[in-house]
């Protein structure tokens, strides 16, 4: 509101004038004060007043297990039940792609991560969405990604197995959880920077891919930490490297790879972001609400997600849209690269 117009109406509704004022003037003195009201804060008032969704783009056992301990625990903070909503699919299209065309209200938000709403937009060119189709709300936790052997392979270090590997070009087999993935796409980003040639074995799943690693079919895998998790601990396979910034608290003694000397990093944060157009009142308050879930039950959820090899990495909105960015020019500089 203009300055000169707020001082006016209090000089027009002072209560000295009352007496002066016709019946039509005390009216307006009544109804003003409702216009100094802002949309957006009445709009801010009411969020939420249904229940809020966060659509999962894959089945059980994979994003769900990463956000699943702030869901059931922020509704507490933003008086409706926070729901976990299954739509696996074209490797997370369908259900992201249903959340960038859902009402941007809050109520419906996508359990996001690099691959859901990154990948899949820039390797399928079926897909209808991108990145630029989201606004994102917050990263929760990271799991990370690496290069794993199994116990009786002859690399004890990855230093050995890329040594082997310039010897040996494409001798070497891996395998992910599937083609143009995280995994895969992480794995060609390496090996091209090392110098190194393999031959990618794809499958449709981590089960499939571990179980082919397990049964010696390959002899290495480009994997998500909680798929192998069971396996790393019990020694049935060994961690050559991972693909995080830090060593995660999970396996304090695997190296990163900038560790190692390489410039390759990709961190896995998972999180969730709303459709295009959600009002940022809307987005800062389910951030404020995620932000008092994991202040007041840190150790909780530091304990769920300690069985995936995850942990806590709260990300601000505007931080965690820078995260996504540096995610959407690294894959689509992989993705360039094998076309």
């Amino acid at each position: 509101m203009n300055q000169v117009f707020i001082d006016n109406f209090r000089d027009l509704c002072s209560p000295k004038k009352w007496l002066k004022h016709s019946p039509g003037s005390l009216a307006l003195c009544a109804f003003l004060p409702l216009m100094l009201i802002s949309p957006l804060a009445l709009t801010a008032e009411k969020f939420p007043t249904k229940p809020i969704q966060i659509v999962i783009p894959f089945a059980p056992g994979d994003t769900d297990n990463m956000i699943r301990p702030f869901a059931d625990r922020m509704g507490e903070f933003l008086g409706q039940s926070v729901v976990l909503n299954f739509k696996p699919g074209a490797g997370g299209g369908i259900g992201a792609g249903s959340v960038a065309l859902s009402k941007p209200d809050g109520t419906t938000l996508v359990g996001t991560s690099p691959g859901s709403i990154v990948v899949v937009p820039l390797a399928n060119k079926e897909i209808k969405y991108s990145l630029d189709s989201f606004e994102p709300v917050a990263s929760l936790s990271e799991g990370g990604m690496m290069l794993v052997v199994a116990k009786n392979a002859p690399w004890k270090t990855l230093k050995e197995l890329v040594d082997y590997s310039k010897l040996n070009p494409e001798k070497i087999n891996y395998t992910t959880s599937g083609a143009m993935g995280i995994t895969h796409l992480l794995a060609e980003i390496f090996s091209k920077e090392a110098g190194i040639k393999w031959t990618h074995i794809p499958e449709k799943g981590s089960g499939p891919a571990i179980t082919s690693l397990l049964g010696g079919h390959v002899q290495l895998s480009s994997a998500a930490v909680g798929a192998v998790q069971p396996q790393v601990e019990s020694g049935a396979l060994r961690p050559l490297a991972v693909f995080s910034l830090q060593r995660l608290k999970s396996l304090p003694d695997v190296p990163t790879l900038r560790e190692l000397g390489y410039k390759i990093a990709g961190p896995a944060y998972y999180g969730i972001s709303a459709p295009k157009g959600t009002p940022k009142e809307v987005i800062d308050q389910i951030y404020v609400a995620a932000q008092k879930t994991v202040e007041k039950y840190n150790t909780q959820i530091s304990g769920n997600l300690k069985l995936f090899g995850a942990e806590i990495k709260l990300l601000n909105p505007e931080d965690y849209k820078q995260y996504l960015k540096d995610q959407n020019a690294l894959f689509a500089e992989a993705i360039k690269g094998l076309n």
